[in-house]
């Protein structure tokens, strides 16, 4: 029993030792120049983006409701919900009364008048079953087409959360991309001082005695 819990012991892999994430921040012997510049880029980046994501949220947040409420305002005052009367029977849903039945739309040809008072027809999407000559409410353009309705209360909160999300995730990201950039000018530097020293070495080692 003690043989086998000392073998399972042995496979697992050893633990980061404390403070490995900062080791570059660390004195050590093996620690350069560039390896605490590295460091403090890295901690600099995370203070940064740590800051930027919340405000960044809410800048964007803030810029997209104020679009998409004007954008809701612009169609309400160019859409117009406007009576219509089907021209047809509308099909009847395989599942009568049902939840998907509720939110099914069939597209069907209605007339109406437009903004300036002339009969239109068009195909409008609406509630199943509903026989022809039935009224309808749809929404129509200044240019008299049918027309989906401004935004929604709910879309434009919807969409608000998007765009903060978006921003949310786009920060770190950038922070990411920044310090691999960094990480690779630094890795160059490295190898470009590694060749001079091993430049300043290699004839101590290479030469005869």
């Amino acid at each position: 029993m003690v043989a086998r819990e000392i073998s399972r012991n042995s496979r697992r892999p050893p633990e980061d030792p404390p403070g490995v994430l900062l080791w570059r921040l660390r004195r050590n012997p093996l620690r350069r120049r560039n390896d605490v510049v590295q460091g403090w880029i890295a901690l600099g980046l995370f203070l940064a983006v740590t800051a930027a994501t919340p405000a960044a949220m809410f800048l964007v947040g803030d810029a997209a409701y104020r679009h998409h409420r004007q954008t809701a305002r612009d169609e309400a005052a160019v859409r117009h919900h406007t009576p219509a009367v089907l021209l047809y029977d509308v099909p009847r849903h395989p599942e009568p009364g049902s939840p998907e039945a509720k939110l099914t739309r069939y597209p069907v040809t209605v007339r109406f008048t437009d903004p300036h008072g002339h009969s239109r027809t068009a195909r409008a999407d609406v509630e199943p079953a509903l026989s022809a000559g039935s009224e309808v409410r749809v929404w129509v353009s200044d240019e008299g087409k049918i027309t989906e309705p401004p935004l929604s209360t709910e879309q434009i909160r919807n969409r608000t959360m998007g765009a903060a999300m978006v921003a949310a995730l786009t920060v770190p990201v950038i922070g990411v991309a920044a310090y691999g950039w960094a990480a690779r000018r630094l890795e160059r530097r490295n190898l470009v001082l590694w060749d001079i020293a091993w430049a300043r070495t290699a004839p101590r080692w290479t030469t005869s005695t």
